[in-house]
């Protein structure tokens, strides 16, 4: 009987992925979405910037406590070209990306890449999941606080994955709602090496 309620949420969470996937995919960029409502404001009421509209722009600034409790700015990793990846480990099409990604990393990494994951749950499934996987890049986490970053970088529909690259001045080159191929970030980040 234990495992009926764990069942009814996971198929609930299954459900509610499915759905966003949907409106991902249906979703259309906007070229004239208004100005990027800085990070730590109700950005319900605010209009947000479509994934499309943010190329091109700065990145906003943020700071989130890593999976082993230390407080890490985005700032820390200016002047590399970043990989902010926005997962969870409930997520499986997130889960397919990371190996790919660690990859990307030891590869890049003596050339200036630095892969960011932000995941949207708390720090020890993250921490264990990191573990297991032999994750080779900070996981910074929170969950409101997340949501509201992931929006500022231009993901107004909640899409897990979503991938962000940014240059070494800090803009913002190449925006991915939903699963990114290993083949496609590496021709953006190499690109930018």
């Amino acid at each position: 009987m234990k495992s009926l309620p764990l069942a009814i949420m996971v198929f609930s969470l299954a459900l509610v992925s499915a759905a966003a996937g949907y409106f991902l995919y249906r979703a259309q960029p906007d070229p004239e979405a208004a100005a990027l409502p800085p990070v730590g404001t109700d950005l319900e009421t605010k209009p947000r910037p479509k994934p499309a509209a943010m190329v091109g722009r700065k990145r906003p600034d943020f700071s989130l406590p890593s999976v082993d409790g230390a407080p890490r700015h985005i700032g820390e990793w200016h002047g590399k070209v970043i990989a902010l990846n926005f997962w969870a480990t409930w997520c499986p099409p997130c889960l397919k990306e990371i190996p790919e990604f660690v990859h990307l990393q030891e590869k890049y990494a003596d050339q200036g890449l630095q892969f960011i994951g932000v995941a949207l749950q708390a720090a020890e499934p993250v921490r264990q999941f990191m573990q297991e996987h032999n994750m080779n890049y900070p996981v910074l986490f929170g969950e409101l606080e997340v949501i509201n970053i992931a929006r500022a970088y231009g993901n107004d529909i909640g899409a897990l994955p979503y991938t962000v690259i940014i240059d070494r001045s800090g803009r913002i080159v190449f925006v991915k709602p939903g699963p990114l191929s290993g083949e496609v970030a590496e021709a953006v980040i190499s690109a930018l090496l």
